[in-house]
């Protein structure tokens, strides 16, 4: 669905710019919104208009929430400063510490063929767009059964906010097999935002549990990219 003469990216620069949560959080629980902060959405919006300047449609994936130290500092999911800046040749003045699940993501995108060729068929969000920490730690939305309570008119504004941008709706790809696609599963079923759900393994796990793996794990990624990317160019050219 396009929305206008927008492009990919200003759509998506729109959103993060208008996104507020506003139900009470669960005592000790911070909501971490990284595009707030002038420098960091500075460089997102570089991001965005660099490689989503088109209205082509994508694939949709899904992470579980911006962490602090990848998509909480760039504001780009399982992107961190190093690859914003080293991969995306976008230069950024934040402390280039590397993130787990961005070596992953980036390693995959490389096996792809590169970001321009990557982002141009995918765009990677999250079930909630907005971070959570507690105790200065990372928190995912549905550590708390209060949290998630709160938090789900929030997720599914946000979902279906992001339907409005070019998307191909016949597969999304969940990021976690577990809760992250449990609740996904729940919320899909009751408002049908997907056709399908296909889950991957999270690239956290990967890179600390299965590490000896990592390239068998790159190539699960890479053949069910393909096969969402195919599948839904069959459905919508019959």
């Amino acid at each position: 669905m396009i929305t206008g003469n927008k492009s990919f990216g200003e759509m998506v620069i729109r959103f993060y710019k208008s996104l507020r949560f506003r139900a009470e959080l669960p005592a000790g629980i911070e909501v971490m919104n990284p595009v707030s902060d002038p420098v960091s959405f500075k460089v997102f919006s570089e991001f965005y208009g660099k490689f989503f300047s088109d209205t082509k449609e994508r694939v949709f994936l899904f992470g579980i929430n911006p962490g602090r130290f990848g998509g909480g500092i760039t504001g780009i999911p399982f992107t961190d400063p190093i690859k914003l800046e080293e991969e995306c040749g976008i230069r950024n003045p934040f402390n280039k510490r590397p993130e787990t699940s961005a070596d992953f993501i980036y390693k995959m995108i490389e096996r792809w063929g590169g970001v321009k060729k990557f982002y141009s068929s995918f765009y990677i969000t999250a079930i909630s767009p907005l971070g959570f920490t507690r105790n200065g730690n990372n928190f995912n939305y549905y550590d708390d059964r209060e949290l998630l309570e709160r938090v789900e008119g929030f997720v599914v504004n946000s979902i279906k906010k992001q339907l409005s941008f070019p998307c191909r709706r016949e597969k999304a790809i969940c990021i976690g097999t577990g809760k992250n696609l449990e609740h996904f599963n729940r919320l899909n079923e009751k408002h049908s935002f997907f056709d399908e759900i296909i889950a991957l393994p999270h690239p956290r796990f990967i890179m600390q549990y299965r590490r000896r793996k990592l390239n068998d794990h790159i190539e699960e990624y890479i053949d069910v990219l393909k096969k969402a990317l195919k599948d839904s160019s069959f459905k919508n050219n019959k």
